[in-house]
């Protein structure tokens, strides 16, 4: 709102004869709002703009016109073409998941094959060493048995 020196003075805003807070050139610098000095001009030119405003949204095409249409088909369309090759990257993502879930897994069988055939290599190597040990054994008893008979 602008201040002149007559209103404040009245109002006891401003003191008497100091100026006020916009000179009468407020608008030079804004030429374009030169003629809006009375609160009438500035509400015309409010509603002015308000009717240029609704006249251009009332201009804009409608969302049943053909062009509108074509533009959301458009749309749809591209939005379709990318959920598409989203599916695709995901399908793609779950495919080398399952790949290497089921190297991982084939490592994991080898790995328990080699520990089953370690585990089995050292069983037969105790096997042996408690049939060695047995027929070690037997032969020391035989030849004590042999010695005890010829000694009667």
């Amino acid at each position: 709102m602008l201040h002149d020196a007559a209103h404040c003075s009245a109002t006891g805003n401003i003191a008497e004869g100091a100026s006020s807070r916009y000179p009468d050139d407020t608008y030079k610098d804004y030429p374009g709002l030169k003629h809006l000095n009375e609160f009438a001009d500035r509400r015309k030119a409010a509603a002015e703009a308000k009717q240029l405003l609704l006249k251009k949204f009332e201009k804009a095409p409608k969302p049943t016109d053909p062009e509108m249409l074509a533009k959301r088909a458009e749309r749809e369309a591209i939005a379709a073409a990318r959920a598409a090759r989203q599916e695709e990257r995901e399908r793609m993502k779950q495919e080398e998941r399952d790949r290497k879930l089921a190297e991982a897994a084939a490592i994991a069988e080898a790995a328990a094959a080699a520990a089953n055939a370690i585990q089995a290599e050292s069983s037969n190597r105790i096997a042996r060493v408690v049939a060695d040990e047995a027929e070690r054994k037997a032969e020391r008893d035989r030849r004590y048995a042999a010695r005890k008979a010829r000694q009667r």
